[in-house]
């Protein structure tokens, strides 16, 4: 009989923390970065989401062959070797910090709806979405308690918002069908479809989190697999309705211009009021999500630190074990991101991050599916998998794919200063 206290989570907990990872900023502010590719950017949903659903199928399937294993970075540690695992591991972490930039922002945005200078200038968002990280920061580094408490309450909230979309999508489905083809949409371009695609993969990021807490999951050669399926395929569907419906049903230009695209669809829909209850829970998502992943850019390196993959240092912890050197490099590199944004634009480095965090990402897709071709694990999905990770990669674009490559490297000499007699965990 399995120790519920060393693994904790069911079969619904499991696909909670597939939901939780995959719902947080992005589904906020996709609509608006999607708009101005018209056709083209609606059918890249139904590309990316069957692609993602695939890739976690891989990864449970993965998981279930190694059911011993702590999560998806060690198997591919033990499968490709200790340098792979590494490099995927801190790619994942890099993400992870791209990731919290781009969350931190999208907070802002929301925020503005009711404190309008958060965004009156381009180093104003900036500041206001450093601060923003620099205070989470701070709540993690008081202990995992009153982030849990805080993260439970944000979660519960998060899904107000985007149920308001749905009833208002489902509505007009019933009521007018005909103002989805009121407002003339940009023809599908194959040119811009990969750039598209990329862009859409971004939000369904996360479908991998039961995969990486196997540990934690009770029988997980049944339960994470049950669970990544359901979460994603459930939250692809959501995000389907979501933003090809708020894409349809309002101008196009409009839904680009938009700081706040969700918001803005209730608001023409029900009127201010609900518009700034909308922007007030979107925010409050934001925000939640943007506390979890603050913990897990501390949790990622710590764990390979422990597994001896990266020099002992990495690993310390508070006295109230925290990894508070982890957390507090990874604040810094996400603020750093965000403030050298201030000067191009807004809006362009938010595209360049969302392309950077989706490649930074999927190199743990590339890993994962290579070690199952490896130890022969659904090698056809695993094979269909490798080719649209690296489509994704491809349409993030050079310069996001070069980056996360440079960035990924630098994990090498630290990987050279680990203690020699640490045995990587496997």
């Amino acid at each position: 009989m399995e120790d519920t206290d060393k693994r904790p989570f069911g079969f619904w907990t499991a696909t909670a923390l597939v939901v939780g990872g995959m719902i947080g900023a992005g589904i906020f502010v996709q609509p608006a970065q999607l708009a101005p590719f018209g056709w083209t950017g609606m059918l890249a949903w139904f590309v990316a989401v069957p692609a993602a659903t695939l890739i976690a199928y891989v990864l449970s399937k993965l998981t279930a062959a190694r059911p011993g294993s702590t999560g998806i970075i060690e198997i591919v540690g033990d499968a490709l070797g200790p340098i792979p695992g590494v490099l995927v591991g801190w790619s994942y972490w890099v993400g992870i910090i791209s990731a919290n930039a781009i969350i931190a922002l999208t907070a802002v945005r929301y925020l503005a709806e009711f404190v309008p200078v958060l965004t009156a200038t381009p180093l104003a968002t900036a500041l206001a979405a450093t601060a923003l990280i620099s205070a989470l920061t701070l709540l993690n580094l008081g202990g995992a308690r009153g982030a849990g408490r805080f993260q439970v309450l944000t979660t519960v909230l998060k899904l107000l918002p985007l149920a308001a979309v749905v009833l208002i999508v489902a509505g007009l489905a019933f009521s007018d069908p005909a103002s989805f083809t009121r407002h003339a949409q940009v023809p599908f371009d194959g040119g811009q479809f990969t750039t598209a695609l990329t862009l859409a993969f971004f939000p369904l990021v996360g479908f991998e989190c039961a995969s990486l807490a196997a540990e934690r999951v009770r029988n997980p050669a049944r339960n994470v697999l049950r669970a990544t399926l359901f979460g994603t395929a459930l939250t692809g569907v959501l995000y389907i309705v979501i933003c090809n419906g708020i894409v349809l049903a309002m101008p196009p230009g409009e839904v680009a211009a938009s700081d706040a695209p969700v918001a803005l669809f209730v608001q023409n829909f029900w009127g201010r009021g609900a518009g700034l209850a909308v922007a007030a829970f979107a925010a409050i998502s934001a925000i939640g999500c943007l506390n979890g992943w603050v913990l897990m850019q501390g949790e990622v390196p710590l764990g390979m630190a422990r597994a001896g993959l990266l020099p002992t240092f990495i690993a310390r912890t508070s006295a109230r074990d925290v990894p508070t050197l982890a957390i507090l490099v990874s604040t810094v590199l996400g603020s750093v991101l965000i403030l050298c944004g201030a000067l191009p634009g807004l809006t362009g480095v938010l595209t360049f991050m969302l392309q950077l965090t989706t490649a930074a990402t999927v190199w743990l897709y590339v890993g994962a599916t290579l070690a199952a071709l490896r130890l022969g694990v659904v090698r056809g999905p695993a094979l269909i998998g490798l080719l649209a990770a690296g489509w994704v990669l491809w349409g993030s674009g050079m310069e996001p794919l070069l980056l996360s490559i440079g960035l990924m490297l630098t994990a090498v000499p630290l990987y050279w200063l680990r203690p020699r007699t640490a045995a990587v965990s496997g």
